[in-house]
């Protein structure tokens, strides 16, 4: 850095329940890389109204100021986790458009892509966010592309599907802005192997996820994983798979430990308590996005697994209950997404 030069500003907007973990997994880079460049970077954190932010683990986490306080602004990245839908007003999405407009580099750890998303910020973008969130994000906004990659960098956006990701996003921002030397001094004080690549996949195979050996049982897996809204039928499965169905039955009972069709519903109940917990959708919604006809029949299967109906297991995220109740929306954000308004 020259005599004249400043810390490059990187912002950070924490929503209701964000990640600890993702916090500073995207901030210690930055210090690590101050450590040994020089003042490279400063860092700072705001929250809507200028009050502490309590993080996911219940710990409070103090800010510089509310975001209307707030001019031009280089870099800002949106630190959300559980609900990231709960704190969303009009008046945070408009100040991301300035930021947007001011051609400020915006980005989304885990789910603070949702931010970006309602504020229409994310059409030309291919979008990475936590796995677990990837299924909600799509049913309330199929038109964008979504990721299964540990971060996306495209021009002026970054997104990350959270956690350890974080580190390999501002590794990357890291080395963009200064290079390989400093990021590989950065990455050995973590005693990181190296900034992984954003086309490394987020989740574990089907064989370490499931603790499945068997090649063609995996197969089948991965494929009722592809078909949870139009699942297929034990016959198509082992059809697809080119074994014979008795045969794709004793291999799962040998695997598994049961059936493949009551696997298939497992995923799909599954699937589809992620949607009760993640998203507006309503119960209906939700069974039909996971191949149920019936809502009835939906609610039996849901409360003979999980020992409470849909509609119970919602009440333990209670602000996403009212909002999907279509009680206490946010004033102002009725229109902001011709893709899934709130």
């Amino acid at each position: 850095m020259t005599a004249e030069a400043v810390p490059e500003k990187i912002g950070f907007l924490l929503q209701p329940r964000f990640s600890m973990l993702s916090l500073f997994s995207a901030l210690e880079p930055l210090r690590v890389a101050n450590r040994f460049g020089g003042e490279l970077f400063s860092w700072h954190f705001f929250s809507l109204n200028g009050e502490s932010v309590t993080s996911s683990s219940g710990i409070p986490v103090a800010v510089e100021s509310s975001i209307d306080q707030v001019g031009e602004f280089p870099n800002m990245f949106v630190c959300a986790s559980f609900e990231p839908e709960a704190g969303l007003n009009k008046a945070l999405l408009n100040w991301l458009r300035r930021l947007d407009r001011q051609g400020a580099v915006l980005g989304g750890i885990e789910t603070g892509c949702y931010a970006l998303a309602h504020a229409g910020l994310l059409d030309e973008h291919r979008v990475a966010l936590h796995w677990e969130a990837r299924p909600a994000f799509e049913e309330s906004f199929p038109r964008l592309k979504t990721s299964e990659q540990l971060y996306q960098a495209d021009d002026k956006r970054l997104t990350c599907a959270g956690g350890i990701s974080a580190m390999d996003m501002m590794l990357h921002l890291i080395q963009n802005r200064h290079g390989d030397a400093l990021t590989s001094q950065v990455c050995d004080a973590f005693m990181h192997d190296g900034m992984r690549q954003p086309g490394q996949l987020q989740r574990m195979q089907t064989v370490e996820r499931f603790g499945v050996r068997h090649a063609d049982v995996a197969e089948v897996i991965e494929l009722m994983e592809q078909n949870l809204e139009e699942p297929l039928t034990a016959s198509e499965l082992a059809s697809f798979s080119g074994i014979q169905l008795r045969q794709l039955e004793r291999l799962f009972r040998k695997h598994c430990h049961d059936t493949p069709t009551r696997f298939y519903l497992r995923l799909r109940l599954e699937r589809a308590r992620q949607l009760l917990k993640q998203t507006q959708m309503t119960v209906v919604e939700v069974a039909v996005a996971c191949g149920f006809r019936s809502p009835e029949y939906f609610s039996r299967r849901y409360r003979a697994v999980f020992g409470m109906a849909p509609r119970e297991d919602r009440k333990m995220a209670p602000e996403l209950s009212r909002m999907a109740m279509g009680q206490d929306i946010p004033p102002g954000l009725e229109s902001t997404s011709l893709q899934h308004p709130l």
